[in-house]
């Protein structure tokens, strides 16, 4: 096809007195400065805008609307698994969570205290979830009076649901019960927040089932993982890998956790996409959620949750940005095409528009998500600028010779590529482009992690793999006090190493293979790193 002609420098835009136009080139470049690069893109391409609360954040339409196509398919995929929607309260006891902690032993978080007074004594709790280890937030006073006993804000759920799985489970017959809930949560836990990835405050689903049997269980623990896989690597574009977390990063009130990791090779960080957890029994033996089988006797039920969040937002963001700004997944972008006239001076302006109007109309009857920009009161360089920051996969571009010669010119976001494409195979053509950009963004973010990913076999190899921002593949004797003695060996300024997971698709491991940290005969590949 012939090169695309709209970026000669002979054209001449409409003369029209311009509007104050606002800069809108980033500041800083993602290798140079990716924290600050990072804060750029999330606010400039209208994502999200800071609070005056530490660690919350308003979620504009931009983010709102990729979390809405996610949940989307999400909610399609439980409905197909006959998953239940439901909704419990935000709000929890403290008699709840003291249950809790009598039966499990754990790491008990310092609580945060919205109100500093007399009757706001510190509670020692233990949270069933190590791996998140973190302070609940309560709620103390309703105007001027404090509340008889303080009212705890939900950091997850099951402490809120399991008391009526009790209630609701009575026979085999009430077996499986499935239920998940969209929501937010708040986890009062940290000093450096960041968008998407550390917020106080932020949304998820959770899903909490309950099963007859364990293998019932172990299956759909599996099920649910590869949804999360498929969310990350086939709608955001973000290849992951799957596998299980170790005794000390596993969720602690559950026998084994799984997980989907991924990897920003600019930060050298390994962050949790999702998780999977096989919860046995025990939360079963703390509420008394039992079943009558087939045979008239009483049987503890088998229990699983699962959940991912708006995390996943950031993570895409983290791994397909660039220095113009985000860079949107086709599926995952709400504006999948942005179509621009460009009028020359003396241009017959209303067959540009037509043009322009009926070329969304044929779009978004095709099911593409198309928007048109005729804002001629900026220029066309701040129009090009302001789509390319907020990641818009496809750029068309219409001008009075596009007219005569019945085509359009289609700009791709990933890669700046150029092409005429005639108006009689607009819609066809679109698809295709659409289709190889997500492929191709998953590909490059694939290069680059493979790339950054190195197989070491000492510690002296693993230190320097570290300290180059490599993700990790080592050999490993599989136990806690080793992994505690690596975090602490590494603990630093950009935070210590752990074990990011054991990765399902494990490498052939030759007799007489050593850990690379203790020097102890290995039983396993584990990915390490430092970690969000």
């Amino acid at each position: 096809m012939p090169n695309c002609v709209n970026d000669s420098g002979g054209k001449k835009e409409m003369k029209k007195e311009a509007k104050k136009e606002t800069k809108l080139g980033m500041v800083h470049r993602k290798d140079d400065n990716f924290r600050e690069w990072y804060t750029e893109v999330v606010v400039n391409s209208g994502m999200i805008e800071y609070y005056d609360i530490s660690g919350c954040y308003i979620l504009r339409p931009l983010a709102m609307d990729i979390w809405e196509l996610l949940k989307e398919y999400f909610d399609s995929a439980l409905k197909r698994l006959k998953v239940k929607p439901y909704y419990f309260p935000l709000f929890l006891s403290e008699n709840v969570l003291k249950k809790e902690k009598d039966h499990f032993e754990g790491v008990a978080p310092e609580v945060f205290r919205k109100e500093k007074g007399e009757r706001m004594e510190q509670v020692e709790l233990t949270v069933a979830a190590k791996w998140y280890n973190d302070e609940v937030a309560w709620v103390s006073k309703s105007g001027e009076s404090y509340l008889e006993a303080p009212i705890a804000i939900r950091p997850t759920s099951e402490t809120v649901m399991y008391p009526y799985f009790s209630k609701w489970i009575r026979s085999h017959r009430d077996l499986p019960l499935k239920c998940n809930q969209w929501c937010n949560i708040v986890r009062w836990e940290f000093s450096s927040p960041t968008p998407f990835i550390r917020n106080r405050e932020f949304l998820w689903q959770e899903g909490h089932t309950a099963f007859a049997t364990k293998e019932e269980a172990d299956q759909e623990v599996l099920q649910i993982l590869e949804l999360y896989r498929r969310i990350y690597e086939e709608f955001l574009a973000v290849p992951v890998f799957k596998g299980r977390k170790s005794e000390m990063e596993k969720f602690a009130g559950g026998i084994y956790t799984t997980t989907v990791e991924a990897f920003i090779p600019n930060t050298g960080c390994g962050i949790q996409g999702a998780t999977s957890h096989f919860l046995g029994q025990n939360f079963a033996k703390i509420f008394d959620i039992t079943f009558e089988n087939e045979k008239g006797s009483r049987e503890m039920v088998w229990q699983n949750s699962w959940a991912y969040t708006t995390r996943s937002i950031g993570v895409m963001i983290m791994t397909h940005g660039d220095d113009k700004g985000l860079v949107l997944p086709p599926r995952v972008a709400p504006v999948q095409v942005i179509v621009i006239s460009v009028p020359y001076e003396d241009a017959d302006t209303t067959a540009i528009k037509g043009v322009c109007d009926s070329t969304i109309c044929i779009l978004n009857q095709s099911g593409i998500r198309a928007e048109l920009d005729n804002r001629e009161y900026y220029s066309l360089d701040w129009r090009f600028s302001h789509w390319d920051m907020k990641g818009v996969p496809l750029r068309i571009e219409i001008d009075p010779k596009d007219l005569v010669n019945k085509q359009v010119c289609i700009v791709r976001r990933d890669n700046g590529a150029k092409v005429d494409v005639p108006v009689t195979n607009l819609v066809e053509e679109v698809r295709v482009l659409l289709e190889e950009i997500q492929e191709n963004l998953f590909k490059t973010a694939k290069e680059k992690i493979d790339a950054c990913t190195e197989v070491i076999k000492t510690w002296n190899e693993f230190i320097a793999a570290l300290n180059d921002k490599k993700l990790i593949l080592a050999p490993w004797c599989d136990e806690q006090e080793v992994e505690k003695d690596v975090k602490a060996r590494t603990k630093g300024e950009l935070g210590a190493a752990k074990t990011l997971c054991t990765p399902f698709e494990q490498p052939e491991l030759p007799e007489g293979t050593l850990c690379f940290a203790s020097g102890k005969p290995a039983k396993k590949w584990s990915f390490w790193g430092r970690s969000y």
